[in-house]
């Protein structure tokens, strides 16, 4: 089955993902993860996109971009993020030709999704890696959410931000958090909106973004919402 075409919204954040050209590693060495992370930084400044998660695995990215009220700048980051990339790796390795998927897919994601999505991209190194913990891999944005690395890239997300006043309280109710395996349902969910460039939530967001768009969605989410951090659950 064709996959659908990208839906943006304006002020929503939105899940990406970007793999590399046949399933070859796109991360070399240290430097690489680097290269793209300073590339990230500028052009984030540069056209106004906030990044709200990333993960950088060796044969794939995965980011949480909000472009803001311009619809064309999240494809214009994206793009200028992987010419930048392929540039670099051919005249380094003096070759020619893609480095990526032509195409990045992309998934909106209803706001209360976002601490779900925020948790799926840095546990990745587990389920992808087979690393023992989120903290023990070096590029996500765990690092930087939990106050553990300078902070110079990542743009909190509300979500995230209303965990706790307190940025130390914030920081370990989201360790918590992370440290929690999400439910299988939770992961399928987020897992395949994204490869199929559909939404990420529930039916209501899906009549709610079919409203705003005039366009029919053709995957209905099902299910209840992701679980809460322990500060925001109920008593």
């Amino acid at each position: 089955m064709p996959r659908a075409g990208r839906i943006v919204l304006l002020d929503y954040s939105h899940h990406i993902l970007h793999r590399g050209h046949n399933g070859q590693d796109v991360f070399i060495d240290e430097d690489d993860f680097m290269k793209y992370l300073a590339d990230m930084k500028e052009l984030k400044g540069r056209l106004g996109v906030q990044v709200q998660a990333w993960c950088l695995l060796p044969k794939e990215v995965h980011l949480i971009l909000n472009p803001g009220n311009d619809r064309n700048a999240m494809g214009a980051f994206m793009k200028s993020l992987a010419s930048r990339f392929t540039w670099m790796r051919n005249q380094r390795e003096n070759r020619s030709g893609t480095l990526w998927e032509s195409r990045y897919r992309s998934s909106p994601v209803a706001p209360e999704w976002l601490l779900a999505c925020d948790r799926h991209l840095e546990r990745l190194p587990v389920k992808v890696l087979k690393m023992d913990r989120p903290e023990a891999y070096p590029w996500t944005s765990f690092h930087e959410r939990t106050e553990s690395a300078p902070v110079s890239l990542l743009d909190k997300d509300p979500m995230y931000l209303a965990l706790a006043d307190c940025r130390e309280q914030r920081a370990q109710a989201y360790k918590t958090f992370i440290g929690e395996k999400p439910d299988p349902a939770e992961t399928a969910l987020i897992h395949n909106a994204v490869e199929r460039n559909q939404l990420t939530g529930r039916a209501d967001f899906i009549d709610q973004v079919e409203r705003l768009t005039g366009k029919r969605i053709s995957h209905r989410g099902r299910g209840r919402p992701p679980g809460k951090p322990t500060a925001e659950r109920e008593a």
